[in-house]
């Protein structure tokens, strides 16, 4: 696949390029820009990011960096057998935990959410940093919701980094996840606080918080097309009405 040419791959993370040194130069030129082409489609375009990650697999699937980019790039794309593979290999052979939620998740994603939920009862949770830990509650209480078990997921998101006033990176879908579980059990005064707390920690928009507050409020969003169409008395059905009229006229 064509890589731009302005993509040198020397935008890659300096502790993968750090990895890919084991290469010889011109193998992990490629692999490297490969990769960039990964990290920067992953969002907008999961299936050309998977290409390019398939591309760097068969140059360095002995990289435990190219491994973890393949997994990510076929979570994105719902391959979640596939994702799970390749996070077993990156941490085979990295030795890290940082993988277990999202592991957790393809577990999630191949209809076997009991084993995710026994994942978050494992001794790796414990070793996970602050952000990891949060994420895997997240997972753990997807896991209770795709069994049915909402009271269950809403008291597994219940913690002290819920109840903190102190915004991280993960703040923001950690109280979204709550709101959600608790409008989904019923209880929408209660999500609707939450909401709007999500909504206070998410300046990134990394959530919808703001749609689903709005809906609870009942507020409807009218196109501005056809808002400026009401204002001057025409709808863009008059100009084909107008159009026929004409038409018989000739």
């Amino acid at each position: 696949m064509p890589i731009p040419p302005e993509v040198t791959g020397e935008e890659i993370d300096p502790d993968v390029r750090q990895e890919l040194m084991s290469l010889p130069k011109g193998l992990a030129e490629d692999v490297s820009r490969n990769l960039v082409m990964v990290a920067q489609l992953i969002d907008e375009d999961p299936e050309r990011a998977y290409e390019y990650s398939r591309i760097a697999l068969r140059l360095a699937s002995r990289v435990a960096a190219v491994r973890e980019a393949a997994g990510f790039a076929a979570y994105a794309t719902q391959k979640y057998s596939e994702a799970l593979a390749e996070f077993r290999a990156a941490r085979r052979m990295s030795g890290g935990v940082d993988l277990w939620p999202v592991m957790a998740d393809c577990e999630r994603g191949m209809g076997r959410p009991e084993r995710a939920l026994a994942m978050a009862g494992e001794p790796e949770v414990q070793k996970l940093d602050k952000a990891g830990q949060v994420e895997m509650r997240l997972v753990a209480a997807g896991a209770r919701r795709d069994m049915g078990q909402l009271d269950a997921a809403i008291v597994t998101l219940q913690s002290p980094e819920l109840a903190s006033s102190a915004v991280h990176p993960w703040t923001a879908r950690l109280r979204y996840a709550y709101a959600d579980a608790l409008l989904a059990a019923g209880r929408e005064r209660e999500a609707r606080e939450w909401f709007a707390k999500a909504l206070e920690a998410d300046k990134d928009g990394a959530t919808d918080a703001s749609d689903r507050l709005a809906e609870l409020d009942g507020v409807e969003f009218v196109d501005a097309f056809d808002e400026t169409a009401d204002e001057q008395g025409e709808h863009p059905d008059d100009e084909a009405d107008d159009a026929d009229e004409d038409d018989d006229r000739d």
